[in-house]
Order: C-alpha cells, then structure tokens, then sequence
C-alpha cells in the first residue's frame, strides 16, 4: 500500500471513530439467562467412584485370563478353556448364580501363511489370513498385483477386470480419539474381499486396517455374500503394505507368491459366561453389562477384549459387595464375538423373556473413558442428568450422540432397552488391534482403574435408580 493509500486509509478509520462515539447505541432489553439447577452427586455414589481409582481387580483379571489362558479364538479349545477360567475366577470374587450358555456355531481356523514378492524384487512379507478367507492351493498362488490405493478404487474397477490377479489395497487408516476411522477404513476388509471375488480376483491382500507402522499385522473378520466363492483373503503389516507400495511405484509388474491354508472345520460349541449381582426388587428389571471372552489368536487378547471383561466385571465386584442394588446387574462374558457376534445373538434369544432395562459393554480397550453418551426414555432423563454429574470428576464429558452400544449388547438394544456408552480414547487402540501386540504390557494400570472407576458409578446410579427406566422410544 502507497503512502496515499495509506493515510486516507488511517483518516477514514478515524471518522468512523469519531461518529461511532456521538451515535449513541441502542438501548436492548436486558436478557436474564436462567440456569438449570444443578445435579446433586449421591456421596455415597462419589465415595464408590473414589474408591475404585484404587481398583486392583481388573488387572487382576485380564493378568489371570492373558497368562493362563492366552488367545481365545472363538468355538476352539482354547476358548472353551476360557469359559472354564471364567467361571472360577467369577465364582472366587462372589458373583451368585455363575454359569455358561453355549450355543453351536460355525468355527473357521487359520493355517500357513506366507507371502513373498518373486519379481521383480525377492522379499518375504509378514502377514495373516483374514477370518473366513479362501485358501490357495497347497503350494501356493502366484499372480500380479492390481494396485488400488483405496476401496473406493477397487469399487471402480470394471467387471472381470481383474481375472487371475492379485488385488492389494492400500488405504491407510489414521487414528482418532473416538475411533471412527475404524469403519471408514475398514470397508477394505469387511468386504474389500467379496468385492474383489465378484470381480474375478484370485486373491486379495489388504493393508491391515490399523493406526500403526510396524510388522506386526492385524487380523479380522470378512465376509462373502451368498454365491461368492470366497478368495484367499490378507492382511499385510503395514509396514509390509507400504514396502509393496513402493514396489508397484517403481512402475515394473511386481508378481506376489501367497500360501494360505486355512479351513471351515464345521460347527462347534461355544457359550457365554454369566454371573449375577443379585437385586433386591425382581420387578425394577437388569442391568447388563460385560465384555467378549473370545479374542484373535495372534496376541493374548489384553486390550480386546480381557480389559472389558475385567473392567466390567470388577465394577459390578464393587456394588456386589456393598448394599444390596436395587437391580440385579447381570455380567456377561460373551463367546464368538469376533467372528460375527454369535454370543450377543445367542444371549438375546435364550433371555428375550428377561426385562432387561440397561444395556452396556466396554470393548475398546482400557485407555481412559473420555465421554458418556445414553440412549435413556424421558421418564429416565434424571438417570442420565445423575450419572453425567456423577462422572465429571473422572474427566468424563456427555456426549451428543444416542448410546450404540456394540455387537454383543446390540441384539438386546434392538429390542427397545436403554443404553449407555462409555468411551475409551481410541489413539493408540488401532495399534495394537488383533494384532501380535496387543498383550498385557499395552494395558496402563491407571487409565484401567479409571475405567473400573467410570462404570462403577454408573452401575451405582443406574441399578439404585428409583425412577422406571422402560423401553427407549423407536425412531
């Protein structure tokens, strides 16, 4: 700006001063802003939230099930040898009426798995099969790769476009707080590989859907749609995926040798664990809450889910050992969650003569729970106003959103009950997710008690509660 400018820039600013400040301003009507009333916190609800920052029986837990047990792949022995555990440890704390539910369910189990580019580089990749994935050929499967940087990509590609091809997708998932990068992303795997089946693919290997950069891959379900003939389907690491990126950019064909050899061995049993804090008035309904028993078998289950089993469970251990609840809360250890949520279908039928009144779980690992949101019927609004009151002293912030839930209570939500939600911090979950790593050491003894902390003063609130908490109205 010239000098010119400048100066009737700077003389115009001061008139404009200057009749502002004779103009006088226009009177407004006073507004009185009413505040609501503030929520009282019951001390006895305070000093149980207190109490359980100290909390050793979580830990206590998910160290017992990760050592003794270890990875719990669903309708194998090893979960049934989880059941087994359960039932004992539940029984030690003093949960009443402790027994299993099982259910027969279709079991998929994993075989070799190996990966290696033959041209026009020679290196071996880390890898795992996706659950229900195809298998090779015993001796493997060579083909080229079809890169695609994203799902949506692959969902362009034409019709037969990729016959006798290898598709790789590479979208690269990014952490967030509240996970939601999870569902985004993960299309590539839920059904990345029914998509590249319809389009002729012999096989398809993915980026494994995650927030890390390591070898270590993340396994996980995926389907195929009835008429599909599943493909073999994989996960790479990350840093695998990436390395096979840089291959393909080097713009030469690169050729993928892949073995995998896993297997549908039929149906086998399965089952939830439940135990009970007994209520003191059969009528006001229950409270269910819990977590998965069942994990992947490429770590030793810790952050998914032993941590929600133990937080709930040691939650409920604090109301079971002091006055009697007014609600029986029901906690269950629910079988198969992993591979497609047969323990929450199971549950629901065999209980749909119940009157549950809450719903909620905790499967999102054990980092500390950030925010509350509730899916509540009017007439129970006070429940909710008491317990975001109650959990704001832990950090806890209400939420905008209804309670979901997640795949082992939906089936019971469905049906009209109330829920909670009480949300972990997800940055660094997708790290470790159904992957080699999420073992013990990943599970911070303060943020799990804070946890432990959380739904303690929910469960305190909600099975004390003396308003009814009925059905949620349907949208």
């Amino acid at each position: 700006m010239n000098r010119a400018l400048m100066l009737a820039a700077l003389a115009g600013t001061a008139l404009s001063a200057s009749v502002s400040a004779q103009t006088p301003a226009p009177t407004r009507p006073q507004q009185r802003t009413t505040l609501p009333a503030p929520v009282k916190v019951d001390p006895a609800v305070a000093k149980l939230r207190d109490a359980a920052l100290k909390d050793e029986v979580a830990y206590d837990i998910v160290e017992g099930l990760t050592t003794e047990v270890g990875p719990r792949l669903a309708g194998t022995e090893a979960e049934a040898r989880a059941r087994a555990w359960a039932v004992v440890k539940l029984k030690s704390l003093g949960f009443k009426n402790v027994h299993i539910e099982t259910y027969q369910m279709p079991v998929w189990v994993r075989g070799v798995e190996t990966a290696e580019v033959v041209s026009p580089f020679q290196q071996k990749f880390h890898l795992t099969a996706l659950g229900n994935s195809g298998a090779t050929p015993p001796e493997g499967l060579t083909a080229e790769i079809v890169y695609f940087p994203s799902f949506a990509d692959l969902q362009s590609a034409p019709d037969g476009s990729l016959k006798g091809k290898i598709a790789f997708v590479s979208n690269a998932m990014v952490a967030t707080q509240d996970g939601s990068t999870y569902g985004q992303f993960g299309a590539a795997r839920f059904t990345g590989p029914n998509v590249a089946a319809s389009k002729g693919a012999a096989a398809i290997v993915i980026r494994s859907i995650g927030s890390d950069h390591g070898r270590g891959p993340h396994a996980g379900l995926t389907n195929f749609a009835a008429g599909v003939t599943p493909i073999p389907a994989t996960a790479l690491s990350t840093s695998d995926a990436d390395n096979l990126a840089r291959m393909v950019a080097r713009g030469k064909p690169v050729t993928l040798k892949l073995v995998l050899t896993p297997q549908q061995t039929g149906t086998h049993e399965s089952g939830n664990v439940v135990a009970e804090v007994p209520g003191s008035d059969a009528k006001a309904g229950i409270v269910l809450i819990g977590g998965h028993l069942d994990s992947w078998d490429l770590g030793t289950g810790a952050i998914d889910d032993g941590a929600g089993v133990a937080i709930t469970a040691a939650a409920a251990k604090r109301l079971l050992d002091g006055p009697r609840p007014k609600r029986t809360i029901r906690v269950v250890w629910f079988g198969s969650e992993e591979v497609g949520g047969f323990g929450g279908r199971a549950y629901a039928e065999a209980h749909k003569g119940d009157r549950h009144v809450l719903a909620a779980e905790s499967d999102f690992g054990a980092d500390t729970v950030w925010r509350y949101q509730a899916s509540l019927p009017d007439m129970a609004k006070p429940v909710g106003d008491r317990v975001g009151a109650s959990l704001a002293p832990l950090g806890i912030v209400k939420g905008k959103d209804a309670a979901h839930g997640g795949s082992d209570v939906e089936p019971v939500l469905a049906t009209g009950v109330a829920g909670i939600d009480l949300n972990q911090s997800g940055q660094r979950y997708f790290d470790y997710h159904h992957t080699p790593e999420d073992t013990l050491d990943r599970i911070d003894p303060v943020q799990l008690a804070q946890n432990v902390a959380a739904w303690t003063t929910m469960l305190a609130v909600v099975a004390n509660a003396p308003e009814d908490i009925g059905p949620v109205p349907a949208k």
